[in-house]
């Protein structure tokens, strides 16, 4: 049986032998081994560059539809500089129905600084990385572990939820805290860099394919003999909750059909054309000047809209 209970708090203490490896380490790297999905950017040889564009496009979206756009986009862009050298608008574009368009333009911005700044190569320490425009503390993480094989602790919200349920034996994670969070998965990351970032990739796995959200599949799990919320009788979880947000009727909604107009568009677009995308005009004019506020409309002399520049 492993044994994974190292804390019942949501902040375990770091363990008292940082030498000795975690036994939820060692099971979810042995499960790993066999159960890894076949991702692009898992494979040997893959550059930073390409395990920071996963990352990015990631972040809020799903496996199944970030493939696609991944691939397209390294195949016109596989390196910073042929980003860089490509206008906003293009990345926006490119960017296409993945949502959270506003991550298309940090990329790019992120690729003229890599350019500019790092001689079109993504760095290897973690004080660079958080210096990159749109890298936050999870993206930093995961291309330090991901692309450099080194120690760190990458925390999404599938590894929070597997803690919580294995470590903490509570059934969700409750409200993101960057300091409990990182401090929980120090306290069962390897001491060694490679293990440590094979267990990254692995306890994010297990959230994702086993220990989901709604419909955790424990009789699938490789350490559901020593999860604490298994022994606890997988009580329901009744603490704070971060809800999702709605989508159809938002003015996020308005914003996407405002920018799939521009991005099928070989140019300009005349004001009437984006009427027509939503009958409400308050709310039409306020998803327009949003797209505005954050570059990804520009509105020129003439009274078209065209993509960024």
């Amino acid at each position: 049986m492993v044994s994974v209970m190292t804390s019942t708090s949501p902040n375990p203490a770091r363990r008292t032998n940082p030498d000795a490896e975690p036994e939820l380490a060692t099971a979810l790297i042995d499960w790993f081994a066999v159960h890894a999905r076949e991702l692009p950017w898992r494979r040997a040889g893959r550059s930073p560059w390409a395990v920071l564009v996963s990352e990015v496009m990631l972040q809020q979206t799903p496996v199944n539809r970030v493939l696609p756009s991944y691939r397209s986009w390294l195949q016109r862009w596989p390196e910073p500089a042929a980003l860089a050298a490509d206008s906003p608008g293009e990345a926006v574009r490119m960017w296409g129905k993945l949502g959270y368009p506003r991550r298309a333009l940090r990329l790019h911005a992120c690729a003229v600084a890599l350019t500019e700044q790092h001689g079109g190569q993504v760095p290897s320490s973690l004080e660079e990385l958080l210096a990159l425009p749109g890298v936050g503390a999870y993206t930093a993480r995961a291309v330090l572990a991901f692309a450099y094989r080194q120690r760190a602790a990458v925390v999404d919200t599938n590894v929070r939820r597997v803690l919580a349920r294995a470590v903490a034996g509570v059934g969700q994670a409750g409200l993101p805290s960057v300091v409990r969070d990182l401090a929980g998965m120090e306290a069962v990351l390897p001491a060694e860099d490679e293990r440590a970032a094979r267990f990254c990739a692995a306890i994010m796995e297990l959230g994702a394919l086993v220990c989901t959200s709604a419909s955790p599949s424990c009789g699938r799990c490789p350490i559901s003999d020593g999860c604490a919320w298994r022994l606890a009788g997988s009580r329901p979880y009744d603490g704070p909750v971060s809800r999702p947000q709605r989508f159809a009727g938002t003015d996020r909604q308005v914003r996407g059909l405002l920018l799939d107009v521009l991005r099928a568009a070989d140019g300009p677009v005349e004001q009437a054309t984006l009427d027509m995308v939503w009958p409400e005009a308050v709310q039409r004019q306020r998803a327009r000047d949003g797209l505005v506020a954050d570059g990804l409309l520009d509105p020129l002399p003439d009274g078209r809209y065209a993509l960024p520049s």
